[in-house]
């Protein structure tokens, strides 16, 4: 059942992705990936708020699996965020390049801790 909610969880993170991808880049310039930034640091929010959850007994073990590892496995997208680094040191934008990983990283993780304190009651 577990593995079902997973898989069920992640097509609709994948499918959520999809459209916020789709709507950002219809209207961001395409300079820096905004749109697959915008998704790793919602969903590393969600991710962090996830995990307070589970620590604190407000979620169940399997709902929490499906909805992080599904949910948030499908939304979130660092293997693009890195293909698109990586396409913007190809194309000689290393500026670009190391600003979109130190700021896709450094929110990411900043965003998972509010998502975690927001939850905990800490922020």
């Amino acid at each position: 059942m577990t593995l079902l909610l997973v898989a069920l969880a992640g097509g609709l993170g994948a499918a959520l992705r999809f459209g916020v991808d789709g709507e950002i880049r219809a209207r961001v310039p395409r300079h820096l990936p905004v749109s697959t930034i915008v998704v790793n640091v919602t969903g590393s929010a969600l991710l962090g708020a996830l995990v307070a959850a589970l620590v604190q007994g407000l979620l169940p073990a399997t709902v929490y699996v499906a909805a992080a590892t599904g949910f948030c496995g499908g939304y979130t997208t660092f293997s693009t965020s890195m293909f698109e680094t990586v396409r913007l040191a190809q194309a000689g934008a290393y500026r670009l390049a190391v600003g979109n990983a130190a700021l896709t990283l450094v929110l990411a993780v900043a965003a998972a801790a509010v998502g975690y304190g927001v939850v905990s009651g800490v922020a």
